[in-house]
């Protein structure tokens, strides 16, 4: 075997790898999203998360791949031609990659509107995501020739175009749903709704983070001639200094040290440091990493003070702290100029707020995207799956 061969044969390795540790982060997502909702709704999050990954597979396979990376450069704003219904197998791993991204950035939107939403109308939203609103960004950040690229603009693993893009998409998603029953009172003080399982949460969280080892490492898009450990080493730093500061600062705010907070602020961690993962030094990264969980607390109490209902910081974890996750490259990293950063922010934020908006809205007006009350507050596994999750503990009325 030549040299060259067996260098393409790792790469190939490396970055399949890595993507079937970003498909893992599915599993995460799920225990997360189910462990911080109700019990009567569990199922219904399972649905939901299989089949992000299931039609965002297919979706990304025929459409979205295409407007990412395929064909004609239409003025650095998407791809046009030949990639669309993704047959060319010498780009495989490349695309097993970018398709694990664009289900993870779907995927996102699932726990900010768990518990009131039609699964139906979940199922029309998904696709739009995946195949048109996440890969146009994504080619204007990654694909040679993307109008960001030449600005610029730098995310080296998606801190932005993933993380920031699902949050945004996860807020336009719960100004249309609306706030679960019993989230605020009449004057709008929010009220506590316990999700059902912590011990989900902190395993789903837990998964996550071994999966972003694939996330950032991965995305040197191959491991000849790279380097790997960097990304890998900031993505432990940012995590864990995400989870001490948000810990010390929940115990300030709440006057206990608070377990969904630093759990939240892990993933708030990992968000932050996704874009600068490669570059930044590791002290920086510390810094990122809690800045990170610090942003994420003011976002929960700020959508709180706002009447908008988020019942797994969605909109915190990775749209607010995807954010200053761009913004710290433009900072920390000399060689990247902070107003192409702000601009991108701009640019993305746009975007998928006025397109997911859309997709909102159009769903609502074709099916209507929120349940009745009595089966929202029957559960949405008896009312949209017929099935107890828990049919030893859950009692219902004859």
């Amino acid at each position: 075997m030549e040299i060259q061969d067996l260098a393409k044969a790792i790469d190939e390795v490396w970055l399949v790898l890595a993507a079937v540790l970003v498909m893992f982060m599915q599993a995460g997502f799920a225990l997360v999203e189910a462990g911080f909702t109700r019990a009567k709704n569990a199922g219904n999050i399972i649905m939901k998360n299989v089949m992000d990954f299931s039609i965002g597979g297919v979706v990304y396979w025929a459409i979205g791949f295409g407007l990412a990376y395929g064909g004609t450069n239409v003025g650095g704003l998407f791809g046009w031609g030949d990639g669309f219904f993704f047959s060319d197998v010498t780009r495989s791993s490349e695309w097993l990659f970018q398709a694990v991204f664009a289900a993870t950035s779907a995927t996102i939107v699932s726990g900010a509107i768990a518990g009131r939403t039609k699964f139906k109308a979940y199922l029309l939203i998904t696709p739009f995501i995946t195949g048109i609103i996440y890969p146009v960004v994504s080619h204007w950040v990654w694909a040679e020739g993307g109008w960001l690229a030449n600005l610029g603009f730098v995310d080296f693993a998606g801190s932005g175009v993933v993380h920031m893009l699902g949050g945004v998409a996860a807020l336009a998603g719960i100004i249309v749903v609306g706030p679960r029953i019993g989230k605020f009172a009449a004057d709008g003080t929010p009220q506590p709704i316990p999700g059902h399982s912590l011990t989900f949460g902190a395993l789903g969280v837990l998964i996550l983070w071994f999966g972003w080892f694939g996330f950032n490492a991965g995305s040197t898009l191959g491991a000849v001639g790279a380097d790997i450990a960097t990304p890998a080493m900031t993505t432990l730093l940012g995590g864990g200094a995400g989870a001490i500061a948000a810990m010390f600062g929940s115990w300030k705010l709440l006057g206990h040290p608070d377990v969904g907070f630093t759990l939240n602020g892990i993933l708030a961690g990992l968000v932050g440091i996704t874009a600068g993962a490669n570059s930044l030094p590791f002290g920086v990264a510390l810094f990122v990493g809690a800045v990170a969980a610090l942003i994420m607390i003011g976002a929960v109490r700020l959508l709180e003070r706002l009447r908008l209902d988020d019942p797994v910081g969605a909109v915190a974890v990775h749209g607010a702290a995807g954010m200053w996750g761009v913004l710290a490259v433009g900072i920390f990293n000399p060689d990247v100029a902070l107003s192409a950063q702000v601009i991108g922010i701009v640019a993305i934020v746009g975007w998928t707020f006025a397109t997911s908006m859309a997709v909102f809205r159009l769903a609502d007006r074709l099916i209507g995207v929120r349940v009745t009350e009595s089966e929202e507050l029957s559960g949405l596994d008896l009312s949209e799956h017929s099935i107890d999750v828990y049919p030893e503990f859950t009692f219902h009325a004859k």
